[in-house]
């Protein structure tokens, strides 16, 4: 793949040379090969020209899930990927959301030959348990050489405890990464919201952030014993925040991510029963919203996800009680967030994280491997369903006003443009 991307503006605060600075950018091969204030085409070389075009490091998200095997209705492996790189993502981990569950290694070289060909790297994440039942753990260490990325029953608290310390104790062997999703089953009950004013004037059942900041200091006392990594993915209440960042400054080796929607929406969005705001873990209030972006800022939340979950339409176009939790979230991410943060602070979320689950983080500089996402920051636009790419629509983000187009990625020797 050859092509020369015309006065780019390069958004790369690693690279002070380039940082904000207008350039062309000459790739070959899928490597790129000069960064110029101006360079003349070559033969043989497309070349790309875009209204008020800027380009990144190729962004990463921590957590989709696509459906395939089991729910291809949802979505599958390749259109998943197809997405992903239209809406900017360049490496994706795919959450251990199908049937049956990643746990075994042939699970995880089915998961990746799936992916093989894609322009955007597909990352699997096994399942921390047999059958993802919680009860026995599955085969980490050959999962792990197989290519897993970390091991994690999608959605799901791990309530033995000693399970835990366990994980912990055996994935140090291998350097293993351990999720741990934190909802107390037992105080969450029934609830299917937040618990609080809202849910008590709709009359639905409501879920304390005590079920997820109990579950929290529970594993951050098993982390601080055993001594390991623990992932804590979609965090969503203030307290949350606190708890992990006093873990933090026990140097624990923690880290935690949270959903772009649990950034944006509050509870406030529930009153008219609209099941896309059904998520697990629930939208919460604008003080938590106010705490996870403070969080962001200060380094205390490691990361950012879409928490991408397909579901079909039958799932969502229930009674509110019997819907299941879950919204898209690819497509909406850039434009979102960058009407939220503002395009430096978006970039440099959307840009981080990778090493944290093994995987090189990419260059931008000349004689590096292409791993590049191009748009535009400025574009105003409502979301709507013409721009959903997946196979499901179920998106919390639609009438939403957004700010920023995403042209496509260049990764792997490919483009989406």
């Amino acid at each position: 793949m050859n092509m020369l991307l015309k006065s780019a503006k390069i958004v790369c605060p690693e690279n002070k040379a380039l940082h904000l600075k207008k350039r062309d950018i000459l790739i070959k091969k899928g490597v790129v090969e000069k960064i110029a204030a101006s360079i003349e085409a070559p033969s043989n070389v497309k070349v790309v020209t875009k209204k008020n075009l800027h380009v990144s490091l190729g962004w990463f998200d921590s957590g989709v899930a696509f459906g395939e095997p089991g729910f291809e209705e949802r979505e599958t492996i390749s259109n998943g990927l197809k997405v992903a790189g239209q809406s900017g993502f360049t490496d994706v981990l795919l959450n251990p959301n199908t049937r049956p569950v990643p746990d075994t290694s042939s699970d995880v070289v089915f998961l990746k030959d799936r992916a093989n060909g894609s322009a955007t790297r597909l990352y699997p994440i096994g399942t921390l348990t047999k059958n993802a039942d919680g009860k026995d753990l599955a085969e980490l260490y050959d999962m792990k050489n197989a290519g897993a990325v970390a091991f994690y029953d999608f959605k799901h608290q791990i309530s033995n405890p000693n399970l835990l310390k366990i994980a912990l104790l055996y994935a140090q062997n291998f350097d293993g990464l351990v999720f741990s999703y934190v909802e107390d089953a037992q105080i969450k009950g029934k609830g299917i919201v937040h618990e609080g004013k809202v849910s008590t004037t709709l009359g639905l059942k409501g879920i304390p952030g005590l079920a997820e900041e109990l579950q929290i200091v529970r594993d951050l006392f098993i982390l601080e014993y055993t001594g390991g990594k623990l992932h804590i993915p979609t965090i969503s209440t203030a307290n949350s925040v606190k708890l992990i960042a006093n873990a933090k400054k026990k140097r624990l080796d923690v880290s935690c991510s949270v959903a772009i929607h649990n950034l944006i929406y509050t509870d406030e969005s529930l009153k008219e029963f609209d099941t896309s705001f059904k998520v697990s873990p629930p939208l919460r209030g604008a003080a938590d919203c106010k705490a996870l972006i403070k969080g962001l800022k200060d380094g205390t939340v490691d990361f950012i996800t879409t928490d991408h979950l397909p579901m079909d339409v039958e799932e969502k176009r229930v009674e509110f009680d019997n819907a299941a939790n879950g919204t898209i979230g690819l497509e909406s991410a850039f434009g979102s967030l960058n009407r939220l943060l503002g395009t430096e602070d978006t970039i440099a979320l959307l840009t981080k994280g990778r090493e944290r689950f093994g995987i090189e983080a990419p260059m931008f500089d000349e004689g590096q491997s292409a791993c590049l996402t191009l748009f535009d920051p400025e574009e105003d636009y409502i979301f709507e369903k013409e721009r959903i790419l997946s196979i499901s629509k179920n998106s919390m983000f639609l009438g939403a006003s957004q700010k920023g187009k995403v042209y496509g990625i260049i990764n792997n020797n490919q483009t989406t443009l």
